[in-house]
């Protein structure tokens, strides 16, 4: 995995062991978000997951700390442009403070899959924690794939 902050922009770069639609799809499944989704010590309840993937879409859920159900996180966003097994790109709004631009690049690496992740504006320190927490997911993501 390959990580920079471009800017104020977070910049992913991973290589999933599974085939470009099988990642897809788990970007857009309920069943499958519930599953990996949020860092390691958080979980997303399946009844919180809603999900229209198409272009004027959206994506919801809430993550659920572990340790502090009542800790949680809601995940709004809106999906502005949605290409099947190759691009998912939205608006994500935090909270209520501010919207943040998410865009998913889901490219064929010879039946592996390369995501490039793109999200921001972030201050240094979200930028920080935001990566952490992709991370984190994406070896939940990975454990899942491979079942």
């Amino acid at each position: 995995m390959t990580e920079q902050a471009a800017g104020n922009e977070l910049v992913i770069t991973r290589v999933f062991d599974a085939p470009r639609e099988l990642v897809y799809r788990a970007f857009v499944d309920p069943d499958q978000i519930a599953q990996w989704f949020g860092p390691v010590g958080f979980s997303v309840p399946r009844d919180t997951v809603e999900v229209d993937a198409r272009s004027g879409g959206y994506q919801r859920f809430v993550m659920v700390s572990d340790a502090d159900p009542a800790m949680n996180s809601p995940v709004n966003a809106r999906l502005t442009e949605v290409i099947e097994n190759e691009l998912l790109v939205g608006v994500e709004d935090f909270q209520g403070v501010s919207d943040f631009s998410l865009r998913l690049e889901f490219h064929d690496e010879g039946g592996k899959t390369r995501l490039v992740l793109r999200q921001g504006p972030y201050t240094e320190e979200m930028e920080g924690q935001a990566r952490e927490g992709w991370g984190s997911s994406f070896t939940k993501l990975d454990a899942l794939l491979a079942a």
